[in-house]
């Protein structure tokens, strides 16, 4: 009888300090040695779908004559230029009633914007640096501005990051290679009640859903996915772990209060002086 209290009681300790030992599934990018020599996601820029919205602005040695090119509203009088545009206040820019409002382009279904003089252009499945060197040739093609310098923003492109983060909703998009470390970086991270090794990124692809799980703490699983750059409207999650879920519950976190395991430990006690005895 005492053998089998003896065992019934290693086995509680063993049980007990398992459950004080650290998570493996906090940490991320381990197994950083495994990507050695290893072929990574190849990077992938930003490229302009229907519905995006960009600012191009056009500079050159003599104001007056890119000014045509640069579409701007003052304060009070902003009116909508044709579908293709929308109203963006740009900050230092003014005029002579006050501060002034670049007008932002939007993308139209077939890929075109209206740009002045120019007419269409297309832009849809280009790189931001694509679309200004394409606008600044045919500017000087054209012999409309000998020297251009053409510069493309984004204006309205994000994704959106739900779940176990600390500051959850829309990211905007600041620069051309963005990645899911960029996003959750701006979300303030993960809480501790994220489960790092599954982060979903859900993307529309040829009209398709696709979602892709990524592995945080697997740096080889994360530098090669194809999620790791994200795009414009990319919907991130982070799923919660079994202790978020139980508190979901009426009492669902019994046994992760510190008295549930302080009286655990005092019964082990107990049963160790008797054994002793």
């Amino acid at each position: 009888m005492k053998k089998q209290v003896k065992s019934l009681l290693v086995v509680s300790l063993i049980c007990l300090l398992g459950s004080c030992a650290a998570p493996r599934n906090v940490a991320y990018f381990q197994n950083a040695e495994a990507i050695r020599g290893m072929t990574l996601q190849k990077e992938q820029p930003l490229r302009l779908r229907p519905k995006d919205k960009i600012n191009i602005i056009v500079s050159s040695a003599d104001p007056m004559l890119v000014s045509q090119f640069n579409l701007t509203a003052a304060t009070g009088s902003i009116r909508s230029l044709g579908s293709t545009t929308t109203p963006k206040t740009t900050a230092g820019s003014t005029s002579g009633n006050g501060s002034a409002h670049l007008l932002a382009y939007t993308v139209d279904e077939q890929g075109d914007i209206n740009f002045p003089v120019l007419g269409k252009v297309a832009v849809g499945g280009r790189t931001r640096q694509e679309v200004a060197e394409y606008i600044r040739l045919r500017l000087i093609d054209r012999d409309l501005v000998r020297d251009p310098i053409v510069t493309v923003e984004y204006v309205n492109l994000s994704v959106k990051i739900l779940g176990e983060v600390n500051h959850p909703g829309r990211i905007d998009i600041t620069k051309d290679y963005f990645t899911i470390v960029d996003a959750i970086a701006d979300a303030g991270d993960l809480t501790i009640n994220g489960q790092r090794e599954n982060v979903m990124v859900m993307r529309e692809v040829d009209g398709e859903d696709q979602t892709y799980v990524i592995n945080l703490c697997d740096r080889q699983d994360l530098l090669t996915s194809p999620a790791y750059y994200l795009q414009q409207n990319d919907v991130i999650y982070v799923t919660p772990n079994s202790k978020r879920k139980r508190e979901a519950k009426s009492a669902g976190n019994v046994f992760n209060q510190p008295s549930i395991w302080i009286s655990l430990a005092s019964l082990l006690t107990t049963i160790t002086a008797l054994i002793i005895r």
